[in-house]
Order: C-alpha cells, then sequence, then structure tokens
C-alpha cells in the first residue's frame, strides 16, 4: 500500500495525526482524494507514504463495475489486516463504494472504523478527529446530493506538477441502463464559470501548465444552472488563465456539440485538437437497449462534423461488447465502424452486470466466453488501426510533454502527445541528448520508431 503524492504537506510541529492515502477510480475521483488530502492537510494532519505505524488509513474507492470494487475490497482489506495487525489505528472507506453499498459495507467488514460517502468529503477532518479522539458514536457520513456542485480548491495535488484535472461539474442526468453512476454520483449540477476559472488559476499557480477537463458528462455543461449549455464560455475563459499551455478535453457525451464549440476548438491555441467521446456502440438497437438517446446516423454525422472542423483531430472513445442481446451481426457492424472510422485511440470493456441498474433485468444474456471473444477481436482491430497511424508519424515532428525520467535510464524521458491523456492513450519514449529535459517541459521531437502502440522520438528543439 503506497501513497503516491506530489508535494509534501505544510509541516507542523505537532501534527494531528499521521495517515495514509489510498486513490482509486476515475480522474473525478482523483479530485476528491486530492480536496480530502488538502482539507486533512490545512486541518493539521500529516501526510505519511508508510501507512505502517500512521493513525489511519483513507482508502477512497471506485464502484463503477465489478472490476473497479474487486479493487476497491482489496485495498479496504489490506488495511484492515494492518489494523489487526496493530500496524494502524483505523481505516476510513470514502468514495463510490461506499456510496453504494453504506451500511453494508460495515456490517461485512466491521473492523472499517468510519464510512465516507461521496457527498460527505468535505467532513472528512471531523471524521478523522471523532477516529483520533476515539470517539465511535457515529461511523458513518452520507450527505444527500447537493444542489450546487462542491468546490474543488485548495486540493493536495497527486497527479504530478505540471498537470492537473479540473472537474466542472458534478453526478449526471443521463440514464443509461448499463451505469450506476446517478447512484453513487446523483443528479448534474454545474460549477459556475467563474469558481472554474478560480480553481484553474490556482492550479496555474501552482505549476500546472496542462489543465485537464473532466465531468460525469462534459458537454451537459451549464445547462441546469444557467438554461442552457455553456461549455463554449467556459472553454474560452479557462483559456485567457495565465501559465496553461494545454487544455485537453475528456468525456464528451454526444449531445450538444454544435457548431461554436467545434470552432472554439479549431480557433484555440490552448485546447488540444483531442476529444474523449466514448460512444459505447454504434448499432441502432444496442444503442436503443443502452438508453444513449443517439443514433447511428447522429453518431457518424457529429463524427464527421468533428473531423472536418477541427485540424489534426484525434478522437478517443470507449465501446462494450456482450451488452444483453447483441447479435453476431450487431457486433459485426460495430467491427466495421471501428475499421472504417480509425479512431486514434480507443478502449473496449466488456458488459458489467450492475444489479442496481436497468440493464441487469434486461432478457438474452451474452455469454461471458462471447464478450471476452468478441472484446478481443475489436481490441485486434483496433491494433491494426494503431499501428498503421503510427507507421504514417514516422519523421514527422510532434510537440512531446515530458511527464517524467525512465528510471535507470540516462536522457530517457517518458512523454505524451497532444493525443495522449494521461494513463489512459498512449506515451512517448523521448531521447534528450544533451538537452536538459524535466518533467513538466514541452519539446519538439522527431518520431524515429513505434513500440507496440507508443513512439519512440528524439528531441529537436529547445525546450520551453
Amino acid at each position: 500500500m503506497t501513497s503516491n503524492y506530489r508535494r509534501q504537506p505544510a509541516t507542523v510541529d505537532q501534527p494531528k495525526g499521521t495517515y495514509a492515502f489510498v486513490s482509486l477510480g476515475c480522474p473525478k475521483n482523483t479530485v476528491d482524494s486530492e480536496r480530502m488530502l488538502g482539507l486533512l492537510d490545512i486541518d493539521g494532519y500529516q501526510l505519511v507514504r508508510d501507512p505502517v505505524g500512521a493513525d489511519f488509513v483513507v482508502v477512497n474507492t471506485c464502484g463503477f463495475i465489478e472490476a473497479a470494487r474487486a479493487e476497491s475490497f482489496a485495498s479496504i482489506d489490506e488495511a484492515i489486516d494492518l489494523k489487526r495487525a496493530g500496524k494502524t489505528r483505523g481505516v476510513i472507506v470514502s468514495g463510490c463504494l461506499a456510496e453504494r453499498q453504506k451500511e453494508q459495507l460495515l456490517e461485512e467488514r466491521p473492523e472499517i472504523d468510519s464510512l465516507v460517502g461521496v457527498f460527505g468529503r468535505e467532513e472528512i477532518t471531523r471524521v478523522a478527529d471523532r477516529l483520533i479522539g476515539d470517539l465511535d458514536e457515529q461511523r458513518s457520513v452520507f450527505q444527500a446530493a447537493p444542489i450546487r456542485a462542491l468546490p474543488d480548491g485548495d486540493r493536495l495535488r497527486i497527479t504530478p506538477p505540471h498537470f492537473a484535472y479540473l472537474k466542472v461539474s458534478e453526478g449526471c442526468d443521463r440514464l443509461c441502463t448499463f451505469c450506476a453512476i446517478p447512484k453513487m454520483r446523483g443528479k448534474h449540477v454545474t460549477k459556475p464559470i467563474e469558481e472554474v476559472v478560480r480553481e484553474a488559476e490556482q492550479l496555474a499557480a501552482d505549476g500546472v501548465r496542462e489543465l485537464i477537463i473532466v465531468a460525469q458528462d462534459t458537454t451537459y455543461y451549464g445547462l441546469d444552472l444557467y438554461g442552457e449549455t455553456r461549455l463554449t464560455e467556459l472553454l474560452r475563459a479557462v483559456e485567457q488563465v495565465e501559465g496553461i499551455r494545454w487544455i485537453r478535453l475528456m468525456y464528451f457525451y454526444p449531445m450538444y456539440i454544435d457548431d461554436a464549440l467545434i470552432e472554439t476548438i479549431a480557433a484555440s491555441r490552448k485546447i488540444l485538437p483531442y476529444i474523449d467521446i466514448p460512444l459505447q456502440h454504434i448499432n441502432d438497437e444496442m444503442l436503443r437497449r443502452m438508453a444513449r438517446r443517439v443514433t447511428r446516423d447522429e453518431t457518424e454525422t457529429l463524427l464527421d462534423n468533428l473531423y472536418a472542423g477541427i485540424p489534426n483531430l484525434a478522437v478517443r472513445t470507449t465501446l462494450i461488447t456482450g451488452f444483453p442481446g447483441e447479435t453476431d451481426e450487431q457486433f459485426e457492424e460495430l467491427v466495421e465502424f471501428v475499421k472504417r472510422r480509425k479512431f486514434q485511440r480507443l478502449g473496449v470493456f466488456t458488459f458489467s452486470l450492475e444489479p442496481d441498474t436497468p440493464a441487469a433485468t434486461l432478457p438474452d444474456p451474452v455469454d461471458e466466453q462471447v464478450m471476452n471473444d468478441r472484446c478481443d477481436r475489436l481490441m485486434e482491430v483496433q491494433q491494426e488501426v494503431a499501428f498503421e497511424l503510427a507507421a504514417k508519424r514516422m519523421g514527422s515532428q510532434t510537440e512531446v510533454v515530458i511527464d517524467n525520467a525512465v528510471p535507470g535510464e540516462k536522457n530517457v524521458w517518458v512523454g505524451r502527445t497532444y493525443a495522449d491523456a494521461p494513463d489512459v492513450d498512449s506515451c512517448v519514449f523521448v531521447t534528450g541528448g544533451s538537452r536538459k529535459l524535466r518533467a513538466g517541459s514541452f519539446v519538439n521531437c522527431e518520431v524515429v520508431a513505434a513500440q507496440g502502440y507508443d513512439l519512440i522520438a528524439a528531441a529537436v528543439g529547445k525546450p520551453k
């Protein structure tokens, strides 16, 4: 169990207590983790890397699908084992799994000292105080979903210094039949433009050069608060923040993407021509059963407009195989779609049956082996696409942001192009030669080779 934090928290002569922190799940959960870390830091608690000997361990969990829950349970059990062995005093479990299972978690794992739901995160210091003070009269903190997005300022970031996630809204109004997020994260609530800009300025002052815009449904931004979508206005405002070089867009739903938004992205000096837009499927019947509220024709038109309107656009998408009722013919339609569209980045998931979702009751389940075989085949198709696109980049030049040095290697760095989001996309191995590269540098590179999905490049410009 490790705590991967970027900077040392504030030092205090006599900390109220020491703690280790485990952050799991998506970038939105990462923001929640950073907010709790910041609150604990401000309140005088000291973060430590090694949980052995710490007063308590916080596990911020993911509860999205079965694989994520299994990872969360494993981390919780690891913390409980430390407590049983007398190596830590307490275990606090927070996040989506806590929100989803609530008191059931305490019944199954009574050694957990406190549960903190998604919207109880602002109470983390009060929970820690009770644990340190041996007060056990209240073991769970669950708040109703807020009517206004929670603040995400004053974070203790766990991302590298040069990039950060900027959450612009919370919750989701979509009712996709396979997804339990609305049950855990509530309805969509927009964070006001001026508040998002304030957070962006705070992050820029902290050394951030790449902002990654995240939400459960980014293109829905503003509809609940302003009566209309205002992502375009938000992006124009964030673009004015000094010190930011790249703005990356994640979690677009394939609705509310109009000409003004496309033109804003295309004309921007900072907004990258990169859009993460999970499509899930392309067959109309599958889209209907998923309650995606878009058709194949609408999706094709949207993609045509995006590629036509934004030069050098890189699209990342995710797809689901084995959704209940998916036939061989419908899957082949999906395969043909991936072959023809040649997405720059693509991920595939097998259907995860979530007990408290409408999809759990749909007829005609797909055999697990069939799901896996379809997933493998789709990734094989995408592999050919990815290798073909990489081959076309040989000899070209591109700007790369340096993330970190390769351990044990001299002047070899790991970076990303504009087409690569952290953790989910490819990377670039950069040889720096005599150039003074460092994490957070932006440098022009010449692509010289490919290694699987990744590129190998040589730095040819001066770092910026």
